[in-house]
């Protein structure tokens, strides 16, 4: 079977879930620039005599933006917090 190693500390289980989470932001990451890339394509490339579209392409952009700027500024606090208080 696999290496897997069950946490038999409270510390073992903490570090178990922050590598988790470590693994967890970098997908969330990829998802929310991929639908960022997927729309202004469908957008501005698939449907770029549709002006409906477009503007609606805008605007999921703009939330994309948005969204990606707000995650990033969360993963750097929890990245701040984690380093004050567990040293790592």
């Amino acid at each position: 079977m696999g290496n897997t190693q069950t946490p038999t500390t409270f510390s073992g289980l903490v570090d178990h879930l922050l590598s988790l989470i470590d693994m967890i932001i970098p997908a969330l990451f990829a998802v929310v620039f991929l639908f960022l890339i997927w729309k202004i394509f469908d957008a501005w490339v698939i449907h770029a005599d549709d002006t409906k579209k477009i503007e609606e392409g805008k605007q999921i952009a703009l939330t994309a933006v948005i969204v990606f700027v707000i995650m990033l500024i969360i993963w750097g606090v929890v990245a701040l917090i984690r380093r004050s208080i567990f040293g790592n």
